[in-house]
């Protein structure tokens, strides 16, 4: 029985300590022992907190590095967006033949870009549907004109 509990609650400590006293011999075995144990708490107890923080440290890198990777694809999506956009409205200037219909597409248009702008901060999808809704407003009011 008590066999049991020392071996649940010092398991390997105990054996590694009492073997200690027994090659060291020392002329206190009891505060020697009582030192030992509390030695070998203080190391366990800092070696669960340096990998505690290793762990802890590996998983912001892991997030840091997911954070990048997301950043550089919003980015070249972006870019992309913005050279679709530009080539979707360089047909539309070129083919108003006068001053005033340019104008009026310029007009027209500036409300959707305003909103396009402020919807950046929708996710990759909602915004490429915004775009999209957009470039057949702007057909549809070529074909009208």
């Amino acid at each position: 029985m008590e066999t049991d509990f020392l071996k649940r609650c010092f398991g390997n400590c105990l054996s590694q300590a009492l073997a200690e006293v027994v090659k060291v011999r020392p002329s206190d075995p009891v505060e020697y022992l009582a030192h030992w144990l509390y030695h070998y708490r203080k190391t366990t107890k800092a070696k669960e907190e340096e990998s505690q923080e290793m762990i802890q440290l590996k998983e912001e890198h892991d997030n840091s590095l997911k954070e990048t990777k997301m950043t550089e694809m919003l980015k070249q999506e972006e870019c992309q967006i913005q050279q679709q956009y530009a080539k979707c409205h360089k047909p539309l200037v070129s083919l108003a033949s006068s001053t005033k219909k340019t104008a009026f597409i310029q007009e027209n248009t500036k409300p959707l870009e305003k909103d396009a702008l402020k919807q950046e901060s929708l996710p990759v999808i909602k915004r490429w549907m915004i775009l999209m809704t957009l470039l057949s407003k702007l057909q549809t009011e070529k074909m009208a004109s």
